[in-house]
């Protein structure tokens, strides 16, 4: 009898792979090593997520399948194709950025080194494993292991009660999202008879079981919209933002999206083009209501209060997810080349949003109660850093010299003209001169001068590192904005 499947592609498979390895390194060697020694795990963290992107290197031009049926080589479990690549890029660049953010936490015991760094290259190994799925099972299977993770990883602050509301909160909303999405996923296995996307999308469904499939499609949607944090799904974002260490409120915010946003891509476009009037019309909706609540809610946070930068942080990724939206609901109504915009504008929101992160990261050394009138003056104290954070929220803004982040707004607004949807990009338009103000009057704090006697603190070299790569990535972005337009262009799948 011969094999139901074919040989496997280790050089395919390499990215996830290496993270996952590494994460097994890290538990056993936890075992063994002295509490003096922890900081070892650290570095051998970063190095496995460095030699996870490298693994990336073949890959870049170089389509590969594995885990397919031997009696037909189209349907397989595992591809790797511009969309996987640039996803995985995204999501293993975040996660080795989240890495440099924490190795000074870890190092000074405010989180349990060998605990977080197992479960944050369990979470990155996920999360690298699900742009490539091709299969809803395997999809399934990937989203849990990138989410289950992060559960953890929220509440690792022990003894502060604010970070195990915020993991649970976190816990009850995804386990409901994942509950949700299984019961679509089974509506559409009964009526198509298969798991694979292709073969979904192909499926001759009775018409008796047209109703069934469509519910099947609604379902799958809402569990993503709870990954995403699309409104009205988003009510656990900012209380687990705030909840969490800093570093994985921006690996959420980063990856955790990034996650959720492959899942919606590849449902939507590969398993269920023939129901694009059934997802095109919600996800259209959503993207207006996500966006224009995300908006206002961060521009009502007030400067003064405790956690209000985090907050603001939380709220503005709320509104740059209905952004990135804009062009699924916008491949509904022309071709599937329209996701090209959603990808170049994650890459674009990924460098700036953690290198955000990073620099609160380095406030709240000095101020922990991540203020945003703790921003003040940062200027005539970290003048680099004031800089640095600037041009991030201007690319956030889409305002030069953020250059990327405009062209990459230019993106998802041509997406939606492109597809008829006037009245989207009209919305979307009235929510970026929302969002200038907010992120605007955040630049101004920077350089005002400071209420007391600025002084000088000490930098930790590993954030000093995150916020120099995400620094120097975003202003090369910036350089080369036509990767926007490049990403926007071509056929990802």
């Amino acid at each position: 009898m011969s094999s139901l499947v074919q040989s496997v592609d280790w050089v395919a498979i390499a990215p996830p792979t290496i993270a996952a390895a590494t994460a097994l390194i890290v538990l056993v060697t936890d075992l063994f090593v002295r509490e003096d020694r922890k900081p070892l795990l650290g570095a051998i963290s970063v190095t496995g997520l460095i030699a996870a992107l490298a693994s990336l290197i073949p890959l870049y031009e170089d389509k590969r399948s594995t885990f397919c049926l031997t009696t037909d080589h189209a349907a397989c479990s595992y591809t790797v194709d511009r969309f996987a690549f640039a996803i995985q890029l995204l999501v293993l660049g975040g996660a080795l950025l989240t890495a440099l953010l924490s190795l000074t936490p870890t190092a000074e015991k405010k989180l349990p080194a060998g605990e977080f760094w197992f479960l944050l290259l369990s979470s990155a190994s996920g999360a690298a494993l699900l742009p490539a799925s091709r299969d809803l099972a395997t999809l399934v299977v990937a989203l849990e292991v990138a989410s289950l993770p992060a559960f953890a990883l929220v509440g690792l602050k022990r003894g502060d009660a604010r970070s195990s509301e915020a993991a649970l909160k976190f816990f009850l909303s995804s386990v409901t999202a994942t509950a949700v999405m299984l019961l679509g996923v089974s509506f559409v296995y009964a009526a198509t008879g298969t798991l694979y996307l292709n073969r979904i999308a192909d499926a001759q469904v009775d018409p008796q079981l047209g109703t069934l499939v469509q519910a099947g499609v609604v379902l799958t949607l809402v569990g993503f919209a709870f990954k995403t944090a699309a409104v009205p799904f988003h009510f656990w974002v900012p209380d687990t933002y705030v909840g969490a260490p800093l570093p994985i409120a921006a690996y959420l915010s980063v990856v955790g999206k990034a996650v959720g946003f492959s899942g919606l891509i590849l449902v939507t476009v590969m398993a269920f083009p023939s129901y694009a009037d059934v997802w095109g019309p919600a996800i259209a909706v959503l993207a207006a209501l996500t966006m224009t609540v995300g908006n206002v809610a961060a521009l009502r946070q007030v400067a003064t209060r405790a956690h209000s930068a985090v907050r603001l942080l939380a709220w503005s990724s709320v509104a740059q997810a209905g952004y990135l939206l804009v062009p699924i609901a916008a491949a509904a109504y022309t071709s599937d080349d329209e996701v090209g915009a959603t990808v170049a504008y994650a890459l674009m929101y990924a460098v700036v949003n953690l290198g955000a992160f990073a620099v609160a990261a380095l406030v709240a050394r000095t101020n922990p109660a991540h203020r945003i009138s703790d921003y003040r003056g940062l200027y005539a104290t970290r003048p680099l850093a004031a800089l640095a954070m600037a041009f991030f929220l201007l690319c956030l803004a889409g305002l030069p010299p953020g250059i990327i982040g405009l062209f990459a707004k230019v993106t998802v607004f041509q997406a939606a003209v492109d597809a008829r949807l006037g009245w989207l990009a009209v919305v979307m338009a009235a929510n970026v001169v929302i969002a200038l103000y907010y992120y605007l009057q955040w630049t101004a704090t920077l350089f005002r001068s400071p209420e007391g006697e600025p002084t000088k603190h000490r930098t930790p070299a590993a954030i000093t590192t995150a916020i120099a790569l995400a620094a120097v990535a975003a202003v090369v972005l910036s350089g080369v904005p036509e990767l926007a337009l490049h990403y926007a262009a071509v056929t990802l799948f």
